[in-house]
């Protein structure tokens, strides 16, 4: 089972439960309110590959120092500056790729935002499964305050938030605070701030302690009918319910339950 050690680089604390069902992922640069570089994105990147190959059921992402992530590093995206289309595409992919990554990992993704979720940060956060927020976290898309369209973060955002509320955030940068954020959909929970870590470790033991055959079939089921008609997606979940109620897992499950028992996964 790979370690925290071998995930862990200068700008990403990787943490592995014991038993590999739990990833804890804390972007490490604090004095710069953890902006996106190359080597959190990668890192980030390599986590969720771990996940994937290992047993791992949820991957947390947090932020150190009290924020969450303050969006893209900007100083590296100025080294692009005057180098042509190319380099732009080059300096904006990493981004995407992880959030295609995140959408894709088998394993659920919980997005533990304290403090400021911005720009690319608050990209990063929606296309985490889950989302939860202290209650003195601020969320807002601030490119705008430098002629910058947060286009690669709108995709999940627009796929979580109210349309209409949601054009409003991405065209005025305006920041908004928790209780707002949850209002208009974006997040899961609101966490009072001094029980945050016990909310949330709470939650994840939650997630953690469910069928991992069913979080994996269930995850996929879900983003693969988001985009479809309600007749098509309701026959295609009539297959994925069919395949679930086939495996192992839900034998055991419907067991344990009769027995009065805890299920013991087999993971297939």
């Amino acid at each position: 089972m790979v370690s925290g050690d071998d995930l862990s680089n200068d700008d990403l604390a990787v943490e592995v439960a014991d038993d590999g069902l739990v990833i804890r992922a804390t972007i490490d640069r604090p004095d710069q309110r953890n902006a996106l570089n190359d080597n959190v994105l990668g890192g980030l990147g390599d986590v969720l590959a771990a996940a994937d190959e290992g047993d791992a059921r949820v991957v947390v992402i947090r932020g150190a120092g009290g924020n969450f992530c303050a969006g893209g590093d900007l100083k590296s995206m100025a080294s692009s500056l005057g180098q042509g289309s190319q380099a732009y595409r080059q300096g904006f992919s990493g981004l995407a790729e992880l959030m295609d990554q995140l959408v894709n990992t088998a394993a659920l993704t919980v997005a533990a935002v304290e403090g400021y979720c911005l720009a690319g940060g608050m990209g990063l956060a929606a296309s985490c499964d889950l989302i939860v927020a202290s209650e003195e976290a601020t969320f807002g898309t601030p490119e705008v305050d430098i002629g910058l369209f947060p286009a690669q973060a709108l995709v999940p955002i627009m796929r979580t938030v109210n349309e209409k509320q949601g054009l409003k955030l991405l065209f005025t940068g305006e920041h908004i605070d928790a209780a707002k954020a949850y209002e208009i959909g974006f997040t899961t929970e609101t966490y009072d701030a001094d029980n945050f870590d016990e909310d949330l470790d709470a939650l994840v033991d939650d997630l953690a302690s469910s069928s991992p055959v069913m979080i994996e079939m269930g995850k996929e089921a879900f983003y693969n009918q988001r985009d479809m008609g309600f007749d098509e997606a309701l026959s295609y979940m009539k297959e994925v319910i069919a395949l679930i109620a086939m495996s192992e897992d839900t034998e055991e499950g419907i067991n344990a339950f009769l027995m009065d028992q805890e299920p013991e996964w087999k993971g297939r």
